[in-house]
């Protein structure tokens, strides 16, 4: 109780938004790309008329020297590999860029995928990993819509492709009464972290209580949104979203295997100990996930930033056979940032942020005897010596995050974050039950758990990066682990604006 009342006392100043004028911020620099274009046009055509040779003057007619030209010559400019890489130009264009990011290092885990990393592109073996290669493509569809892309290509730990496609959608670029559209395939609107592509993370890995209760890969899923910049001196918009709610990128909803993780372990004991088993798809509004949020920003000092956060996702999850258990999941978000008065590109700052995350997961009633007509291996309870039989109760589940950054000098940013996540133990948890002869106790997938993180990063320009991370890891009833990674980036053509 002494702990869920800290958690409380943090919720009340934690939350996060995006920086005021994001929206203006993309379509300035979406104008000023356009109106670069329009000059390089303009270069070009003048080029050419200052090179195409005069017309021969009649013969009657006595030719008259031009006057001295004291046009100014274009200036060429080599091409940068940030440059953006542009199809079409004036309303209708399309840049392009590409992120590579990869790590390299090691940990005392047997289990680094899906145990000691469980986010989806976090490093996820000894050696190195492809954590991704993504491809994006953004500009501005006509004069109403503008467009967003990426997709990402990625290594598993087995040594196997794939490809994924993070984001597609389509956004309105002015819509009466401060009103936004956003449509396709999106990451959800919820906290700080989720929003983000995983070359903008500070941090090597995700934070342990977004990979648990947002998935391993984030909460994203096909759907529409709108938001609202609300009439306030100072920035604040409310966000509504409505997707679909099954799926691997919808984890805590009917995610279908229920296991948050990639390991053998969490594939072998299923989340809550009960397999799914609401497959039924999408019948009416309740099988769909919303998800609301609220963020505001506001300036303390010329030189203090202060952006706040409230988020909900709702939606059915797979463990209920009549499909009318529910997931609920709250978050706040806090960010503070500073930078001096003198700053230099940027430089100094220091940046604390946190999320405090809470779910409420209502798991359906489950026979493991089904399981054994059905040939499988049972989870046994050990009391009856029998198939264990599952009541329907709602678990509890919390946990949060905390970050410091301090960009000590230009290109210079030293990092230390906290991760801890935890549970109310559950009816299930507290029974004798077992498999293969095991005891089971508490749920790997609910159970306690901290990591500390301290890191450095080296920016030799905007455009690459160098990490070097190292994790202590914690988990109450696995042991301790301690694990080394040093990343590399680079960035190449355009890309779009991120969110501070």
């Amino acid at each position: 109780m002494k702990f869920m009342s800290a958690v409380g006392a943090l919720g009340l100043g934690l939350c996060a938004a995006s920086a005021q004028g994001t929206n203006e911020l993309e379509q300035l620099r979406s104008e000023l790309r356009e109106m670069r274009e329009r000059v390089r046009e303009m270069e070009q055509q003048l080029q050419r008329l200052e090179q195409k040779p005069p017309a021969a003057a009649p013969a009657a007619v006595v030719p008259v020297a031009p006057a001295p030209d004291s046009t100014p010559k274009p200036v060429r400019t080599s091409w940068s590999p940030t440059d953006p890489i542009r199809v079409g130009s004036g309303s209708a264009y399309m840049d392009m860029g590409l992120v590579g990011t990869f790590a390299v290092g090691g940990s005392t885990a047997k289990d680094i995928e899906g145990g000691t990393q469980p986010g989806g592109h976090d490093p996820n073996q000894r050696g190195f990993t492809v954590q991704g290669l993504e491809a994006n493509f953004t500009g501005a569809v006509d004069p109403y819509f503008r467009g967003n892309a990426n997709v990402l290509f990625s290594l598993d730990s087995e040594g196997e492709s794939f490809l994924e496609l993070e984001e597609a959608w389509l956004e309105t670029i002015s819509l009466p009464g401060n009103l936004q559209l956003r449509a396709g395939q999106y990451l959800t609107e919820f906290g700080r972290i989720n929003t983000q592509h995983p070359h903008q993370w500070s941090f090597v890995d995700s934070p342990l209580v977004s990979a648990r209760f947002l998935g391993p890969d984030g909460l994203r899923n096909p759907g529409a949104r709108a938001s609202w910049l609300m009439p306030t001196p100072f920035y604040s918009e409310l966000f509504l979203g409505v997707q679909n709610s099954h799926g691997e990128t919808a984890s805590s909803f009917r995610s279908g295997g229920h296991s948050h993780g990639h390991g053998q372990e969490d594939e072998a004991l299923p989340f809550a100990y009960r397999h799914a088993d609401n497959d039924r798809g999408v019948r009416g509004m309740g099988d769909l996930l919303f998800t609301p949020r609220w963020a505001t920003s506001f300036d303390l000092t010329d030189t203090q930033v202060l952006l706040l956060g409230a988020s909900a996702a709702f939606g059915p999850n797979s463990s209920g056979e009549g499909g009318d258990t529910t997931t609920q999941i709250y978050g706040m978000d806090l960010t503070w940032k500073w930078k001096s008065p003198n700053a230099h590109a940027g430089f100094p700052f220091v940046m604390w942020q946190s999320e405090a995350l809470l779910r409420r997961y209502q798991a359906g009633a489950f026979d493991w005897q089904e399981v054994v007509e059905e040939g499988e291996e049972a989870i046994m309870d050990d009391e009856l010596m029998a198939p264990a039989q599952l009541r329907r109760e709602t678990l509890t589940d919390y946990g949060f995050y905390s970050q410091l950054l301090w960009g000590f000098r230009k290109g210079w940013v030293a990092g230390l974050r906290f991760d801890y996540v935890d549970s109310v133990k559950a009816d299930y948890e507290k029974r004798n039950l077992s498999l293969d002869e095991s005891a089971l106790g508490r749920d790997p997938l609910r159970a306690a758990r901290w990591r500390v993180s301290p890191n450095l990063t080296w920016y030799p320009t905007e455009y690459s990066k160098v990490r070097l991370q190292y994790n202590y890891d914690d988990r109450r009833y696995s042991g301790t682990d301690h694990s080394v990674w040093l990343q590399f980036e680079f960035l190449l053509g355009a890309h779009a604006a991120h969110k501070f």
